[in-house]
């Protein structure tokens, strides 16, 4: 778990916790008593089928329609910077050249991703808890519902950050730093974004290029509540794949 052990992991670690804490003190929890407040006034009714948002009153607690909302659109940026270092800095230490002795270069490359989507599904589960202890204060009668949903919330937002940290995992084994492998996911990104803005301008819309980014599901998320949502489970895991299958090649031919 190299994001318990580095420094930069701990600082990493720590950022997020005072945003979380900032997030569900100054946003969730105002949030959620305004969507109560609201919920008779017909102006949600007005306004939230327009940002893609009608389905709030499907979820047994506001605080858990805003939590789904927030982290739909914040955990992704930070599985980009918390699981930037996953071969970088061994590579350039030449740490790996002695890991290799005890195991292969896939093992420790597929290791490193599973270790990080760990440490992804702690930190779901530790902020989806700090909602259930604000349900649990303001709403106990909603709590049992809520804890329903849970299993619900914590699959979709592993399956959306999956490709996140797949993509950390290839563009880590070329380089050498976790902050330049930041700056190449960036790139990355830009440079797909662009591509597919060019082709859809040019040859108008493709329903394969709408989905060409990681995260492009999460507008349709925004708008289920239910099961329904593994009907877009594909998407992450094909990226998921592409990513891991493009990094463990080139993890295979990288000179360590």
């Amino acid at each position: 778990m190299r994001l318990f052990s580095t420094r930069r992991g701990l600082v990493a670690l720590f950022g997020f916790l005072l945003i979380w804490v900032a997030v569900l003190y100054y946003g969730i929890l105002p949030a959620a008593a305004l969507l109560q407040d609201a919920a008779h006034s017909g102006i949600l009714e007005f306004l939230f089928p327009r940002l893609g948002l009608q389905a709030w009153e499907n979820w047994p607690a506001a605080e858990l329609a805003v939590y789904w909302v927030v982290t739909l659109y914040l955990l992704p940026f930070f599985a980009l910077i918390a699981s930037a270092d996953q071969t970088a800095s061994d590579r350039s230490r030449g740490t790996l050249r002695y890991l290799v002795l005890r195991c292969s270069r896939i093992e420790i490359f597929l290791g490193r991703f599973l270790g990080q989507c760990i440490i992804m599904f702690l930190v779901v589960a530790a902020t989806l808890a700090t909602v259930l202890v604000v349900v649990a204060f303001y709403n106990p009668d909603k709590l049992a519902a809520t804890v329903a949903k849970v299993p619900l919330i914590v699959l979709n937002l592993e399956l959306v950050l999956a490709p996140y940290v797949a993509l950390m995992a290839l563009v880590s084994v070329l380089a050498k730093s976790a902050r330049q492998a930041t700056l190449y996911a960036f790139i990355l990104w830009i440079t797909v974004s662009l591509l597919v803005g060019y082709l859809q301008a040019k040859f108008g819309p493709l329903a394969l290029l709408d989905w060409a980014l990681p995260g492009s599901q999460i507008s349709q998320l925004l708008r289920l509540t239910n099961w329904e949502t593994l009907n877009f489970a594909a998407i992450p895991i094909v990226h998921t794949l592409i990513f891991l299958g493009i990094g463990a090649i080139l993890m295979r031919q990288k000179d360590l």
